[in-house]
């Protein structure tokens, strides 16, 4: 029997007090969802728990079964991995946003707000050779990676993620990675200054470098699992864990990292995985994009969308019983725009045929899910 994680991003929410106190996910329409929970189970877990930063890097590596003592300390080196890339042990990745600040220096958003797409593909043109000891490396939108010479001093600042940090001042939470490094000082005024003709309405776009990381070695999911598997993902954390984990990562043609994503694509990009493999794991990026905009009726939206574009179809093609489990990596709120330890849904149930599935009380009981793939493989 083969299992497929359907990993939902921030899934879970607090109670939306427009909505008399639902969530997202009690607001969304999903029938298929709702018909799976019936066959099977409908719990409430914690993936972070205490110990893990509630955020997509280590909650997933949980998720996967890694041990916590392999997780990397920061996540650029691993969406480096996405783009075919890889640095020596000399070097470190910085992530690295377009951000906006408003005419008193605060942090307003963490995405280039007010920027069209064509403009955001522009500005990561104009860094192109734009320092020859840093390279500038552009992912998507607002997102970039910088490649530089390993410093020991920055890859131990850990500068606040823009995303959390909205009305905070931009140059007090870029003092202390700017002080470590003269390089990196002057590569961001520079920048700085570039980007004053992109400002207006009030508002200043800057670059953001953070969560500096360096070259990790991991273990395969073979290694750890004993059977091989595949990530179908547009988000490059996502693929760079596929990648490091050294399981296949399929490219998608015309999938986003958020709601106007193409679910039909990752719909048949799934299927043909669950033909190879005994594993996969399916992302949807969507839905944490909403929350941390606020955008709670966007996320309740594409809830909807991945039931009735992803969910439902793939049911009705279901030709041998399969293990599915539906779940997010941690809670991302659309009150507060930030990632909690909070518990979020969890379904599981086996699809196209009969079984018993036990209490998902935690992230061992949804590792124990997968594993029966080994179980009932040999």
């Amino acid at each position: 029997m083969r299992s497929l994680l359907i990993l939902i991003d921030g899934l879970g929410d607090d109670p939306i007090p427009a909505w008399n106190g639902q969530t997202p996910f009690e607001r969304a329409y999903h029938p298929h969802m709702d018909g799976l929970a019936a066959r099977g189970r409908t719990d409430a877990v914690s993936i972070c728990g205490a110990d893990v930063v509630p955020g997509s890097l280590g909650c997933i590596l949980r998720l996967l079964g890694v041990p916590k003592e392999d997780f990397p300390a920061n996540r650029a080196y691993l969406e480096l991995l996405a783009q075919g890339r890889d640095v020596s042990e000399y070097e470190m990745v910085l992530r690295c946003n377009v951000i906006s600040e408003d005419s008193a220096g605060r942090l307003v958003s963490f995405n280039g707000m007010g920027l069209s797409g064509r403009e955001l593909e522009e500005i990561a043109g104009l860094f192109n050779n734009f320092a020859h000891t840093i390279e500038f490396l552009h992912l998507s939108d607002y997102r970039n990676l910088l490649i530089m010479n390993r410093k020991d001093r920055v890859l131990q600042i850990q500068t606040a993620p823009p995303h959390e940090s909205m009305g905070m001042p931009v140059d007090e939470l870029l003092a202390e990675l700017k002080g470590a490094s003269l390089e990196m000082k002057v590569f961001t005024e520079k920048a700085d200054r570039l980007l004053g003709r992109y400002s207006r309405n009030g508002l200043t776009y800057r670059l953001y470098p953070w969560g500096a990381s360096c070259r990790t070695d991991m273990p395969s999911f073979r290694f750890l699992h004993g059977l091989d598997g595949a990530i179908v993902a547009q988000t490059e954390i996502v693929r760079g864990i596929g990648k490091a984990l050294q399981m296949e990562v399929p490219p998608l043609s015309y999938c986003t990292a958020d709601i106007d994503t193409d679910v039909r694509e990752k719909l048949a990009v799934t299927c043909r995985m669950l033909h190879r493999y005994p594993f996969v794991m399916t992302h949807f990026n969507g839905t944490d994009e909403a929350a941390h905009r606020h955008d709670y009726e966007g996320k309740a939206r594409f809830l909807s969308r991945i039931d009735k574009e992803f969910l439902g179809p793939l049911l009705e093609h279901v030709t041998e019983p399969l293990r599915i489990l539906i779940c997010g990596d941690h809670v991302t709120s659309s009150v507060t725009g930030r990632h909690t330890r909070g518990k979020g849904p969890v379904l599981a149930a086996i699809a196209g045929g009969v079984g018993t599935v036990t209490p998902i009380r935690s992230y061992h009981d949804i590792i124990d899910f997968l594993r029966k793939a080994v179980d009932e493989n040999d």
